[in-house]
């Protein structure tokens, strides 16, 4: 492989800039063949801290496993992932795992319930399964006073009715890969302590979602990849992976018209109130 880190924006200045990747699967089977590598190129990028959502049943011990390897770089989140619910008549079962494992924990700690949500865009048969999932979640996160990080797919409408009806009883967390319009990300900022997750679509040419981040506040942004998906340009179109969490901050601070440090400095320090503070 090239040295491509070496095109990294601002990788000389890494040692003044650091990164929070809000949003990384770098225990998936797309990294088995890289990963200390892929981990190597996020550090000499700045991206020194990695927060790791839970998917399902399948992948926990994965993520566990290198949350082992890479203590104080990798924080996990325990949730159980919207789609993992569709055509799967066990999901009750595993929604009783992710609240064993939140008793229990079988690493150090959780930083967060995620990935939690809902995700009508493969098949809206599961709605109410989902809609019924997501919620116990959200009382999970209540309960052990965790914040949530929430994916929502083709289902806008129905994410800001449930938070709405969580309105007032603290929850916290990140809308993770934000990317509908100023009028949702104002009904559900109201409803809570939360955040907007961006990641590499803000990249994409003729992005609509650049005009929804120009109106949201830097204190109310974090960075993310959600990688091995939603790779930003200038590799979209290839597997995405922590160490471009600089070319989506660089797209921020283009956007709003501000210093790459500035938002790396902020969107950092908005990462560890909310995720990273004991």
């Amino acid at each position: 492989m090239k040295d491509w880190y070496n095109q990294i924006p601002f990788l000389s200045k890494k040692m003044q800039i650091q990164y929070i990747d809000t949003h990384s699967h770098l225990y998936e089977p797309e990294f088995d063949n890289d990963r200390p590598e892929a981990m190597a190129r996020a550090a000499r990028a700045g991206v020194e801290r990695l927060l790791l959502p839970a998917i399902d049943r399948e992948s926990y011990e994965r993520m566990f496993e290198m949350c082992r390897h890479y203590p104080n770089r990798c924080f996990p989140m325990m949730g159980l992932h919207p789609t993992s619910v569709n055509e799967n008549p066990a999901w009750r079962e595993d929604l009783e795992l992710v609240r064993e494992y939140l008793k229990n924990p079988p690493v150090e700690r959780f930083y967060g319930v995620g990935e939690i949500g809902l995700d009508l865009y493969w098949s809206s048969d599961y709605r109410n399964e989902q809609m019924e999932a997501f919620a116990e979640q959200i009382e999970l996160s209540l309960q052990y006073n965790l914040p949530i990080a929430v994916h929502t797919r083709s289902a806008w409408t129905e994410m800001c009715e449930v938070i709405e009806g969580f309105r007032g009883r603290g929850v916290r967390g990140v809308f993770h890969a934000f990317s509908d319009g100023v009028e949702s990300y104002a009904r559900l900022r109201e409803c809570g302590d939360f955040m907007f997750g961006i990641g590499g679509v803000v990249t994409f040419k003729k992005s609509p979602l650049a005009e929804v981040v120009r109106e949201i506040p830097l204190e109310e942004l974090l960075l993310e990849t959600d990688c091995p998906y939603l790779t930003p340009v200038p590799f979209r179109g290839q597997r995405n992976e922590s160490a471009y969490v600089p070319y989506i901050c660089e797209k921020i601070a283009e956007i709003k018209g501000i210093s790459i440090g500035e938002v790396a400095t902020q969107t950092t320090a908005n990462a560890e109130r909310m995720f990273l503070n004991d």
